[in-house]
């Protein structure tokens, strides 16, 4: 039997700043499983072009629909094997709400679907958020492990951010359909996908250093995030499609079901240092005057895109000590302290990283990709 696999939107344009995480996980399967047959939900005609042109197999198939169109999703989501959920999937209610329709319609416990379901470690805020603690360090209450906190994982207060989302994907677990929740925190390095290659994160602040002339750092700047390259990510992406075919994983509730909660990282950062790394960067290829960094109030960071969600207001610490190593998809510890920012003259931005080759990247003017 050929595997269905329906991919969500995982192809978005480059200003919406999605589609780098589903264009990536999309290569990773298409490489390893180039017999399956998938579908991918994609806007527009004009914005499945580029993914037409870089797939030309028969069993690629191009679905053309939007996230509020949920007719289609129900349908596509009843005739897969596999969901795999990634554009604007954290905080998209009506389209989780029809694949969890579909799902359920489509499939049986006998013939099982699989939800893929991408959150993120923006849920993780909501203690900083609630008590305003923004720009300090991590305190012991804010630590995370996918299975050793999954308890306190799975009653976080519905006010967290993507939590609404999240609870649409547990409460559809049952015999006939099984989930697994992956929430990655900082992700970096250069995309596969055929749309968007970069992040969001990094390339806003870098976007928002060369506007403002310094990298803006949210006082008194202790505050700590996970990351992990986006090609690690991936092969979990990859690791998981394959436990869906594995019968001694694919019936178990840890892997699969309402405690299969994945948190995703090989490392950490303190957003203040890598406003730093920015700004010498900048600096040293000419583009500020000197290597200037400069605290900013919440009041300035809700004003400003780079500040906002990249100079850190509160702390994400998620440790997948545990859950990820059960099916063997450990991520990758790679470089991200080796990795610094090159600003070409040609005002593009990349990265280069000691430990792999040079990326080069055909981006927009002040953009970076990490």
């Amino acid at each position: 039997m050929t595997l269905k696999v329906f991919l969500h939107r995982p192809f978005l344009d480059l200003h919406t700043h999605t589609g780098y995480i589903g264009g990536d996980a999309f290569h990773a399967l298409y490489e390893k499983h180039p017999d399956y047959e998938y579908a991918l939900l994609v806007r527009s005609e004009k914005r499945a072009a580029p993914v037409k042109k870089a797939y030309t197999n028969a069993n690629v198939r191009i679905v053309v629909g939007t996230l509020t169109d949920s007719d289609i999703i129900e349908k596509e989501a009843a005739a897969a094997d596999i969901v795999v959920h990634t554009a604007d999937s954290a905080d998209d209610v009506p389209s989780a709400q029809a694949i969890a329709k579909g799902l359920a319609e489509g499939h049986t416990p006998e013939k099982p679907g699989f939800w893929l379901h991408v959150s993120g470690t923006g849920i993780l805020q909501r203690y900083d958020q609630k008590h305003e603690r923004y720009g300090e360090a991590p305190i012991p209450e804010q630590d995370y492990h996918d299975i050793r906190d999954i308890d306190r994982l799975l009653s976080l207060p519905d006010e967290a951010t993507h939590r609404n989302v999240d609870k649409i994907v547990l409460a559809t677990n049952s015999p006939a359909v099984r989930t697994a929740i992956v929430s990655p925190p900082t992700i970096y390095g250069q995309g596969r996908g055929p749309v968007n290659q970069r992040s969001i994160q990094v390339p806003a602040l870098a976007k928002a250093t060369l506007e403002k002339g310094f990298a803006p750092i949210i006082a008194p700047g202790k505050t700590e995030w996970n990351n992990v390259h986006v090609h690690d990510l991936s092969a979990f992406f990859v690791t998981l499609a394959d436990a869906t075919q594995d019968a001694s994983k694919n019936a178990d509730p840890e892997v699969f079901g309402p405690r299969a909660y994945y948190f995703v990282e090989s490392g950490s950062h303190v957003w203040s240092e890598v406003a730093r790394w920015i700004a010498e960067e900048a600096y040293k290829q000419g583009f500020l005057p000197a290597p200037l960094t400069k605290a900013a109030t919440m009041k300035e960071a809700l004003q400003s895109e780079g500040c906002r969600t990249t100079a850190g207001a509160s702390t994400r610490r998620a440790r997948r000590r545990g859950r990820a190593s059960t099916l063997d998809g450990r991520a990758g510890p790679r470089a991200w302290r080796r990795i610094s920012p090159r600003f070409s003259r040609g005002r593009r931005i990349c990265w280069t990283c000691s430990r792999t080759r040079r990326l080069e990247s055909e981006l927009e003017a002040k953009s970076l990709v990490v």
